[in-house]
């Protein structure tokens, strides 16, 4: 059922929250990306060298999962019970910060996981309440417009990530400095709006409706989501070794050139069919298509004999994939099974982004070396057809 309209003034209210809650989100965002793109390489490598600091590396992006994935739970959950997100929300952003800082003084590869356990924690300490405010407050009309603006994340992302590595900026502690400071202004005009009352009241799940109905809503949207993510991760890993073994004169810049292409266009498409989503009330119809389209870009994957045909390809995949995560993580927002739990449940929801970085290499390692890639492309376009059936008219709304 739709949801009931709003007045005027209601409705710039509802879109005023959206856009600041979009521009909290990407400061997120940019807590993360360049500090574990850029600024941890060159700090690792400083502190082991290049051939240590590999497998350094690993071992932090491991605990760093393992402490992301337990700290969205455990604070979505936490924000649950006491009834507030602003100030976990708040507490968060002040831990993060002040750790971040002290990435750049420590001196020791110790010091430093222990310090990435520690921001891995209180980054999702603002990250899960945040994302439980999103299904608090935003009104289902509105969800297609939050997936559409939260993929523009991704960008804002790699952007800061541009700016912090200047060479003008000089060492590594100007530049965390400045990541943190980007993360506050972008998180804080949403702390400090507040938030309407109507929609807070329109966002609460039909109790009528049986638990078991609701829980299965909710796995088919888990899977649909792991399914996709495990392709998209895949990609994000194994690109360059594909594409360098079909033309070895590709360098680092094309493709870098490629995924710059794919973000672009695919954060306003992501934009255009959130709106027409809201607009119809078929919130599901975007996330089949897109997830149709990533089957059909990684099946024209596996036949591309060519880096041209290659890169066309891989193009389609990222778009319709791009668009599709986006828009899925605004409209998981509208089937979570328990509306007093939906810090904790968020939090369950986000181990769909961090098993694919335990399932994916095991994937690659089973079939690359003996059959090549092609098999791997061809077994992904499964996962996201499955994906496709997973979604199917009427199992996640009835409107759609």
């Amino acid at each position: 059922m739709a949801s009931p309209a709003l007045n005027s003034s209601d409705e710039r209210a509802v879109n005023r929250f959206v856009l600041l809650y979009a521009l909290a989100w990407a400061g997120g965002v940019i807590a993360y990306t360049p500090f574990l793109t850029v600024l941890l390489p060159m700090k690792v490598a400083g502190l082991a060298g290049q051939d240590a600091g590999l497998a350094w590396l690993a071992w932090l992006a491991f605990v760093g999962a393992v402490g992301a994935s337990a700290g969205g739970i455990v604070f979505g959950w936490l924000s649950d019970l006491t009834r507030t997100r602003r100030g976990w929300i708040c507490g968060g952003l002040v831990c993060s910060s002040l750790l971040l800082l002290l990435m750049g003084r420590v001196g020791s590869l110790a010091g430093l996981i222990g310090l990435i356990i520690g921001w891995q924690l209180s980054l999702n300490m603002m990250l899960g309440p945040l994302s439980a405010m999103a299904a608090d407050i935003i009104p289902d009309r509105s969800k297609g417009l939050l997936g559409g603006l939260q993929a523009f994340a991704p960008g804002c992302g790699a952007l800061a990530g541009v700016i912090v590595t200047r060479p003008e900026l000089g060492g590594g502690e100007l530049r965390l400095e400045l990541v943190a400071g980007m993360v506050v202004v972008c998180v804080l005009p949403l702390l400090l709006m507040k938030a309407p009352v109507l929609a807070a009241e329109e966002a609460v799940a039909d109790p009528s409706e049986p638990m078991h109905t609701r829980q299965g809503r909710a796995a088919r949207m888990w899977f649909a989501r792991l399914f996709v993510q495990v392709a998209e991760a895949t990609l994000f890993a194994y690109m360059f070794f594909w594409l360098s073994g079909l033309d070895a004169s590709l360098g680092d810049h094309q493709i870098a050139r490629l995924f710059s292409y794919v973000m672009v266009i695919s954060a306003p498409l992501a934009l255009v069919a959130g709106h027409w989503s809201d607009r119809q009330d078929r919130p599901i119809a975007p996330l089949r298509l897109s997830a149709g389209i990533s089957a059909l870009g990684l099946v024209a994957m596996a036949f591309a004999e060519n880096a041209t045909a290659a890169m066309v390809a891989y193009g389609l995949f990222g778009v319709a994939s791009a668009v599709f995560l986006a828009l899925h993580s605004a409209q998981t927002l509208r089937i979570l099974p328990r509306p007093h739990r939906r810090g904790r449940d968020l939090g369950l929801f986000n181990l769909a982004n961090t098993a694919p970085s335990l399932i994916m290499p095991w994937l690659a390692m089973v079939l690359v070396p003996k059959h090549g890639f092609a098999p791997l492309f061809i077994f992904l376009a499964g996962l996201a057809a499955a994906a496709i059936w997973l979604l199917a008219p009427n199992a996640i709304t009835k409107q759609d």
